[in-house]
């Protein structure tokens, strides 16, 4: 195996003057002693560069999808950066309007909002409540005869667009949770009751097939179901998801978020769409951000079998491996740039022999206890995904700029495992 592919890596990396990896300035050894790990550091001009891509294309109507990787400081970044932000949960949406974000910059997403998601969301005027069923649409009238609140809405729309990507995330085909379908006739039944609803102002569509697609042509063809059910409609707006897939492997390769932006524009401009057009990428912004550094534990040689390198972390910091069967690169960032040539199988700490990392690594020959190693692409749903499986504690995350390393999520403590604990 050669040397690790430099584009998984975050925009800022670099080599510095002992060979070690840099992200931003700031040595990765250095950091792993400082706040310990597991830690997930993050590039914060590779976040601020992926947000004004998006801006450039959409301007506005870019919206930033927080359920891949949401604290404080990132809310603030994305809005900073002149993205809206979508929250999918009252905690999410919690944690945004903590963080100062504006309400009407927000987009309130979910397949099953409860009653007080809803009465939240009305409460403080979120931008756009995106419908997802009939029962939601009942719910928000049921509270609108309460306060006279009127909410501008989007009504999810399942296109039928089957996108290739793990099962577990398709979104867009006609066989889903989400949404209402326009083959069987649901979608255009809920558009009638809702634009008839005294209870909110229907304004638009939204429409996501699935995340992690690399096929950027099932964007377009979505894109062409969409005008074709959007346009007689007259409707003003229409939101075509998020879902651009990234690179986590050598050998793979993603369309960037303004080549996307290119496709998805000629594809609304062939579909005749005159609706205002937005986009909510999350791992096409925060992925590729960040890496993931751990501490080795444990060489196990198994002769005949394989080598089995245990970290301090696992399937609570990552749970694609397990969840989806997702592929990772690893690599010493003490030696960067070496061949990584020993195979290993990179395992956590986990009471689960399902509690891979990294199925079949490769990594620098001379690894030994002690050291740190690290998987990169892992800025999107690890710190997100995260458990206290084992009752782990949760790693801290640190944002790196100009040589600065900044603390934006302290690691748990044991005491914090007991918080809600009432014994």
């Amino acid at each position: 195996m050669s040397v690790l592919p430099w584009h998984l890596l975050p925009d800022n990396a670099a080599v510095g003057e002992s060979g070690r990896l840099t992200i931003a300035g700031c040595d990765t050894i250095e950091l792993a002693r400082e706040f310990g790990t597991p830690v997930f550091v993050y590039d914060e001009d590779h976040l601020r560069a992926r947000c004004r891509e998006a801006v450039a294309a959409f301007g506005s109507d870019a919206t930033y999808a927080t359920k891949a990787f949401l604290c404080r400081a990132m809310a603030n970044l994305a809005a900073e950066e002149g993205m809206g932000l979508d929250v999918a949960s009252g905690g999410e949406l919690h944690v945004c309007l903590s963080a100062g974000v504006p309400a009407d910059r927000l987009v309130f997403h979910g397949n099953n909002k409860s009653l007080d998601e809803l009465r939240s969301a009305r409460s403080v005027g979120v931008g756009r409540i995106v419908i997802d069923s009939l029962d939601e649409l009942d719910r928000l009238e049921a509270l609108h005869g309460g306060d006279g609140l009127c909410p501008r809405v989007l009504l999810r729309i399942t296109p039928g667009i089957k996108a290739e990507t793990h099962e577990y995330i398709t979104t867009g085909q006609d066989d889903s949770k989400f949404g209402f379908t326009v083959s069987t006739g649901a979608a255009l039944a809920a558009v009638e009751k809702a634009a008839a609803s005294p209870a909110v102002d229907l304004v638009g569509l939204h429409a996501h097939i699935g995340s992690q697609v690399f096929r950027v042509d099932s964007f377009a063809a979505a894109v062409g179901v969409l005008g074709e059910f959007a346009n007689p409609l007259g409707l003003p707006e229409l939101v075509v998801g998020g879902g651009l897939g990234v690179p986590y492997v050598e050998g793979e390769e993603g369309a960037s978020i303004t080549q996307w932006a290119a496709i998805i524009n000629k594809a609304v401009t062939e579909a005749g769409i005159t609706a205002r057009v937005g986009i909510e990428p999350g791992r096409a912004i925060a992925a590729a951000a960040a890496v993931t550094l751990y501490t080795v534990g444990t060489v196990k040689e198994l002769p005949g079998i394989r080598t089995y390198l245990s970290v301090d972390g696992g399937m609570s910091d990552n749970p694609r491996p397990v969840l989806y069967g997702s592929g990772y690169e690893a690599f010493l960032p003490r030696s960067v740039t070496a061949d990584r040539r020993r195979p290993v199988r990179i395992v956590g700490k986990h009471c689960e022999s399902g509690d891979l990392l990294v199925r079949e690594a490769s990594i620098q020959a001379d690894v030994v206890v002690g050291d740190v190693v690290a998987t990169p692409v892992t800025g999107a749903y690890g710190h997100s995904m995260g458990s206290n499986y084992n009752k782990m504690r949760r790693p801290p995350v640190v944002f790196c700029r100009n040589g600065d390393a900044r603390l934006v999520v302290r690691r748990e403590t044991y005491d914090d495992l007991l918080n809600t604990d009432l014994g």
